[in-house]
């Protein structure tokens, strides 16, 4: 569905992505993980051509998406939640649903993905003449995440969807990602909650300073004994228990 060929993103001599290559299936949940400034979201807005590739080429179904305007590639079907959220705070949760389907002529069709915006996510439903701007910080997370969808994207990308979000509130998102997954979307998902973005992935890449090192099935990587050091926390969890031993010890 979607190729992404040896991916070059560069910010004057900063080498933000060097040499990604990934393959995104239908109906996959494909996730990218690494950490804090590993070229992670730099992919996703160059995939969307938010950001200017150095190198490389996106491939959507057999069309050229490299150097496709992003509002023709949203036309193409690709759409993303970005980091941060982005809502439209002076605008009702309505109205942003609306802004979503801004290449939707058809207000039957619009309702309708509208509504079905609010059986995913109900309390938008609930607020949905409230301003964007006045929603909790989850809240705020669901209403970007329906607006992308509005689109009836092939591919819908997410841009650490938990950020931020209290621990309740991140199961319930990734409750509702595999909800959309169940449906029939293919998502790509990029995540700093690494233990939860590879347990519910089909495949997944591990970037490092931009550079590509790891790949392989989500469930393959989450037992990886060099993601789990990594990205998982269990070299400091073994680290803090053998401490807590000594100490226990020597008391």
């Amino acid at each position: 569905m979607l190729k992404v060929e040896n991916l070059h993103v560069n910010y004057g001599g900063i080498k933000a992505v060097q040499g990604l290559t990934m393959d995104i299936r239908d109906n996959q949940i494909v996730t990218l993980i690494g950490a804090n400034g590993a070229g992670k979201s730099s992919t996703l807005r160059s995939i969307m051509n938010q950001v200017a590739k150095s190198g490389g080429s996106v491939v959507c179904d057999d069309v050229d998406l490299t150097n496709m305007p992003t509002r023709d590639i949203v036309k193409q079907g690709i759409a993303l939640s970005p980091e941060g959220r982005h809502v439209f705070a002076n605008l009702s949760v309505r109205e942003n649903l609306v802004l979503g389907a801004y290449t939707v002529d058809d207000k039957d069709a619009i309702n309708k993905r509208i509504n079905h915006a609010f059986e995913l996510f109900p309390i938008l439903g609930e607020r949905s003449w409230q301003k964007a701007g006045t929603l909790s910080g989850g809240e705020q997370q669901m209403l970007a995440v329906a607006r992308a969808l509005m689109i009836q994207p092939k591919i819908l990308m997410l841009d650490e969807p938990s950020l931020g979000l209290a621990p309740i509130l991140i199961q319930e998102i990734f409750d509702i990602i595999k909800q959309i997954h169940e449906e029939g979307n293919t998502i790509l998902l990029i995540e700093q909650n690494a233990k939860k973005a590879l347990e519910i992935a089909d495949y997944a890449y591990v970037l490092e300073t931009g550079k590509p090192i790891l790949e392989g099935p989500g469930k393959t990587l989450l037992a990886d004994p060099r993601v789990q050091a990594a990205y998982l926390g269990e070299k400091k969890n073994a680290e803090a228990a053998a401490n807590a031993e000594e100490t226990a010890q020597a008391e």
